[in-house]
């Protein structure tokens, strides 16, 4: 049956256990009725007394959810919004306000233009501005066809929906890539032009088709480079000429992609001439330790302005017009040999003056994970006046930093999984080696 009320109901799809999690937090106040549907790892965060149902989970896939969310708009009444902040869920959630008619929260047009990379880059180059050139891909896809349809080789061959360098591939040879096009479901991949260039990322909130609150990164080193065992980073842009390029470019490819208000993470490529070429874009925060440097310094919880710009609430954070502040972060991956057992790591809090925050695994603990963002053998933030000095702080840390293992057999692994938690779905890639 359902119940009459006119208190908004909203419908969160969670897979955060932590502080990104804690919409009753992001809420403020505002008077709404809450229903959660969570996996097991996501429940600590959420505020069971004061939810108006909880629905754990093994699976928030779409075919598993919509029955359930079927059910509780019989009970509560049609949601006013759903709402999923996960790269995994951000889909599921706009085809099930589709499915049951919900007004709220973003519509699944926009959302396939920020899922699909060949939808995302018809958008932004359909304004004018610079996108690699690309293919989609089907059974009839020959590697010499495509490679001369996109101008040659090296190119980059990468899930069309994914997050982080899952999947993606770069083929410099014809050979190379008819392989690794015999090896994947072409419909579900895309093949793009390689660029050369520095890569940065754009993080911020969007409101009314503008900035809120945004910033500019440089990229240390790449996610693919993550995925061959190689540490990844990025640090924030000063103010100047340089940051106010890429914001602008950002801000003229977010409007291209129909996004008025939203959290996003875009990620661009400047290459050697200066030219500004749009990579991808998510419609949520990025990963990795992104979300967490800003709260740090900015005191911006990108997580909590996610949810209240999609579902329509106002922002938060304000403007204060406090200086800036450089930062950046790095994370190590997990070691090449799994399970291994710490036998040493360096502490370098106390001895580099811009690292602020550390978390490294204890000596004796048995690394499991697989070596993705939330397995980490390492993680540093930074804080310092300048780019320069972050970029400098990295750097030593890259020398000095040293982790050693020993490898363990399966039946010495008495341990857990690492008990570190980064930000869901880390950056974007389009994967330079």
């Amino acid at each position: 049956m359902t119940v009459g009320t006119t208190t908004p109901l909203y419908v969160v799809l969670n897979r955060s256990g932590d502080e990104f999690g804690e919409y009753h937090r992001f809420l403020d106040g505002t008077p709404c009725r809450m229903v959660y549907l969570t996996t097991p790892g996501g429940l600590p965060a959420l505020d069971q007394d004061g939810a108006t149902e909880i629905r754990v989970l093994d699976s928030l896939a779409h075919d598993d959810v919509l029955p359930v969310v079927r059910e509780i708009a019989d009970r509560h009444g049609t949601p006013d919004a759903v709402f999923g902040q996960s790269e995994y869920d951000i889909l599921t959630a706009a085809r099930l306000s589709a499915a049951l008619g919900v007004a709220g929260g973003y519509g699944l047009d926009l959302v396939r233009r920020f899922k699909d990379k060949p939808a995302m880059k018809r958008a932004v180059g359909g304004a004018g501005l610079r996108v690699p050139r690309f293919c989609q891909l089907d059974d009839g896809s020959r590697a010499e066809e495509v490679a001369e349809a996109l101008g040659g080789l090296p190119l980059v061959l990468k899930p069309r929906a994914s997050a982080g360098s899952e999947g993606v591939t770069v083929v410099r040879s014809t050979e190379e890539l008819r392989l690794a096009l015999d090896g994947v479901d072409p419909a579900a991949y895309e093949c793009e032009e390689y660029v050369e260039g520095d890569i940065f990322h754009v993080d911020g909130v969007f409101r009314s088709s503008a900035f809120h609150f945004v910033t500019a990164s440089r990229y240390v080193n790449t996610c693919l480079d993550y995925a061959h065992g190689r540490p990844l980073g990025s640090v924030l842009l000063d103010e100047g000429p340089e940051r106010a390029a890429l914001t602008g470019f950002a801000g003229r490819c977010l409007r291209a992609l129909g996004l008025r208000d939203g959290a996003f993470h875009l990620e661009v490529i400047r290459r050697p001439g200066g030219e500004l070429v749009f990579l991808e874009v998510g419609l949520r925060p990025g990963g990795a330790q992104v979300p967490f440097l800003h709260v740090d310094l900015y005191g911006i919880d990108l997580f909590a302005e996610a949810f209240r710009a999609a579902i329509g609430l106002p922002p938060l954070w304000q403007e204060t017009g406090a200086p800036g502040t450089g930062g950046g972060w790095l994370i190590y991956p997990a070691p090449r040999q799994l399970p291994s057992r710490v036998t040493h790591r360096t502490s370098l809090r106390d001895v580099i003056p811009e690292v602020y925050h550390e978390e490294l695994p204890s000596v004796g603990q048995v690394m499991t994970g697989p070596g993705s963002y939330d397995d980490g053998s390492g993680i540093f933030r930074f804080r310092g006046s300048t780019a320069a000095d972050v970029q400098g702080a990295v750097h030593t840390v890259m020398d000095h930093y040293g982790l050693c293992t020993e490898p363990m057999d399966d039946q010495e692994n008495h341990t857990g999984q690492n008990g570190r938690r980064q930000a869901d779905a880390g950056p974007s890639e389009q994967s330079h080696d």
